[in-house]
């Protein structure tokens, strides 16, 4: 857990401010700046199924402390100001997400045992607090110079790297130890490829991060064009709001969900109340008038606040459900390939919804944006009821009594 806080929190204070160091101070091109962030997310994303596939064959220690140490130099070459080496900072920086990732997930479930569900809950809320208060951190020593938050985002990650190395026990599952000498690496990924109910769940699930993931796209775009100037300071505010109710609400949410529900609904609801996020977007009244920018704001904060609760109640299941899928072998490869998938998923949806958002505006109707994202939440509702239904990821329970 502290962990995974400390990496949230190195991460989010030096990354938000690194696109606008190296176009302001360094001067760098725009296509520059987009190679230094693409070879990050794709070192990430691409590689998570290596980083889950060594931690399964040597144990999930070594490659969280590989992880955080090869950070620990990303982060401190990110304040140089060479792009040969800012291209192999960022590339570092992203590996070592790709290595520790799944590591630490597939850990987690090994430890937790039968109270994986809980676990994940609790986990969510010191990822959500990493990235609550890194972003104000880094504003902080910004103030002084970029160089610093390099450094001290690197040194997080060096101390982070010495405390694992000393306390951390090492972990291995038993079913993944035993696997590990039937074959090398392509039986493994095998195994993993033949897990149909796993795949998918995981094809099922890419909606999902494509919502998500519109804290950093559409949810902006449209803080910006209904609000100028003071677009990014409510950007900032969204980003704020949207972690604060995943660290006050998640654990509640949790219990409120397992006292009433089945995994396979929770997720259901989750996911649906998670499409359901930007209705107040598409419904919004839109017009000249002094009340317009309220309107505007009250429906970002009522979207961002409605999809946080979605995903915090679709979160630890959603991860339970992984390693339920695994059957508890190659655990860290299955939440490789998961991730790999949802990446890719992401990628797609970012240049469907930037292509919607495009024709949306220039024919003044955002609100087709929103009813296109509320009919993907619902839809990936829909996938994993279905998956449900055919018993894929557990039979659905009977309607539960209210208490």
């Amino acid at each position: 857990m502290v962990n995974q806080f400390a990496i949230n929190l190195a991460f989010y204070m030096l990354m938000p401010y690194l696109a606008a160091h190296l176009a302001g101070e360094l001067g760098l091109a725009a296509w520059a700046v987009g190679l230094v962030l693409g070879v990050r997310n794709f070192s990430q994303q691409g590689m998570f199924l290596i980083g889950g596939t060594i931690a399964d064959r040597f144990g999930y220690k070594a490659p969280i402390l590989a992880g955080c140490l090869l950070r620990t130099g990303g982060f401190a070459l990110l304040g140089v100001d060479n792009l040969p080496a800012l291209i192999a900072a960022s590339a570092a920086t992203g590996f070592a997400g790709a290595l520790f990732n799944p590591a630490v997930r597939a850990y987690l479930a090994v430890e937790a045992g039968e109270r994986r569900v809980d676990a994940f809950a609790a986990f969510n809320v010191y990822y959500q607090a990493g990235m609550l208060l890194g972003p104000l951190v880094g504003l902080a020593l910004l103030a002084a110079d970029f160089r610093l938050v390099c450094t001290v985002a690197a040194a997080i990650f060096a101390a982070l790297t010495l405390l694992q190395a000393r306390a951390l026990p090492a972990r291995r599952a038993t079913a993944a130890k035993d696997s590990d000498g039937a074959g090398g690496v392509l039986a493994q990924w095998r195994q993993v490829v033949a897990n149909r109910p796993f795949l998918l769940f995981s094809l099922a699930m890419i909606d999902s991060y494509v919502l998500t993931f519109q804290v950093y796209l559409a949810l902006p775009m449209a803080a910006d064009a209904a609000l100028g100037s003071d677009g990014t300071k409510v950007t900032s505010g969204l980003f704020v709001l949207s972690a604060a109710v995943a660290v006050t609400g998640q654990l509640r949410l949790t219990a409120w969900a397992k006292e009433r529900w089945s995994r396979p609904q929770a997720m259901v609801r989750g996911l649906a109340a998670m499409g359901l996020a930007f209705t107040p977007l598409a419904i919004a009244p839109t017009g000249p008038g002094a009340w317009q920018a309220a309107i505007d704001l009250t429906a970002l904060a009522a979207a961002v606040a409605l999809l946080a609760a979605g995903s915090a109640v679709v979160y630890p299941l959603e991860m339970d459900t992984v390693v339920a899928l695994a059957g508890n072998r190659l655990v860290a490869t299955h939440y490789g390939l998961y991730n790999t998938v949802s990446g890719l998923g992401i990628t797609l949806g970012n240049l469907a919804t930037g292509a919607l958002w495009d024709f949306a505006a220039a024919r003044h109707a955002l609100w087709l944006t929103w009813a296109a994202l509320t009919v993907t939440g619902l839809g990936c509702a829909g996938a994993v009821f279905a998956l449900a239904r055919t018993g894929r990821i557990g039979a659905p329970a009977p309607v539960p009594v209210a208490v």
